[in-house]
């Protein structure tokens, strides 16, 4: 691709409207660094503040695109807290992007209830597409029809058996998230 081809890319993402008092929900790369749309990129460039799951890890995948920005921590323990934060900077005028450590925020990941409050408090929530680790996996599985995205199931074993006995029937193609190092436990627990 040539550096002109880019340079249109570029000009015409930075060229989108990017409205104040708004949320955007930024897909980040799931393994590749060139992963990320030119409008994930112009979008951190554009925005007053990111908020992300790990601040360490933002900082640096951040670095590699050249983007330096406030960043705000908002991580499963602290969600609650970030979104009335979040909130009271949305309504006073700024641009704030919410993006986890890869993929899609509130996907299996901290977010949903930042999106849920920020929606409540009549605040404006724009989503940037981007990578899916869900919809890449299927995509080389061949699989079709219909199918059905859990996410991760509960760590211990009781609830996770039961978290199985209910997807048990869905005559769907199922999708699990799994720890590596639950991996085993999980697969036997699906076999049984």
């Amino acid at each position: 691709m040539s550096t002109s081809v880019l340079n249109t890319l570029w000009d015409a993402a930075l060229q989108q409207q990017f409205p104040t008092h708004t949320l955007y929900i930024v897909a980040t790369p799931i393994g590749n660094l060139a992963d990320i749309s030119v409008r994930a990129l112009a979008t951190l460039a554009r925005v007053d503040a990111i908020a992300c799951e790990d601040t360490r890890h933002s900082k640096t995948l951040l670095n590699q695109y050249g983007i330096q920005k406030p960043l705000i921590a908002t991580h499963e323990h602290n969600e609650n807290e970030a979104a009335q934060q979040l909130i009271t900077r949305l309504q006073a005028g700024e641009r704030i992007a919410l993006i986890t450590d890869a993929g899609t925020p509130a996907i299996s990941d901290p977010g949903a209830r930042v999106v849920m409050a920020v929606r409540a408090a009549g605040l404006r929530v724009i989503p940037i597409a981007g990578a899916s680790a869900v919809v890449t996996a299927l995509s080389a599985t061949g699989v079709d029809g219909a199918f059905a995205f859990v996410g991760f199931l509960p760590s211990k074993a009781g609830a996770r058996t039961q978290a199985i006995a209910q997807w048990q029937s869905c005559p769907a193609h199922l999708v699990f998230y799994e720890a590596p190092h639950r991996l085993h436990e999980t697969i036997r627990a699906l076999a049984e």
